[in-house]
């Protein structure tokens, strides 16, 4: 006689399965975030470029976009690591007088 499957069991694995890929998701996309410099930006600006990403219909733009992920992406580590560089440097506070060497300045 064949043991009877215990349906409760293998929903709520399937329910912890459901919600790691959740947090991984989550996880990975704050990463890339903070990878990309966008951490300094103010979350009204990050949230209205989203939803304009998603919202436009102009394939010419969305492909710009998608040639521009590719390459971030094939950069590798060490660009992410330049990008975080750039995103601390971004967050220090700043002189706003110009350089001697500065375009302009003289």
């Amino acid at each position: 006689m064949r043991r009877p499957r215990d349906y409760d069991a293998e929903m709520k694995a399937l329910a912890d399965k459901a919600k790691a890929l959740q947090d991984r998701k989550l996880r990975e996309l704050g990463q890339l975030v903070i990878a990309t410099g966008a951490d300094t930006l103010g979350a009204d600006v990050l949230a209205g470029v989203l939803v304009k990403a998603v919202t436009t219909t102009d394939m010419v733009q969305k492909e710009e976009w998608r040639t521009a992920g590719a390459a971030f992406f094939l950069r590798g580590k060490h660009a992410a690591g330049a990008a975080k560089d750039t995103a601390r440097r971004a967050k220090a506070p700043r002189s706003t007088e110009p350089t001697a060497g500065a375009a302009g300045a003289g």
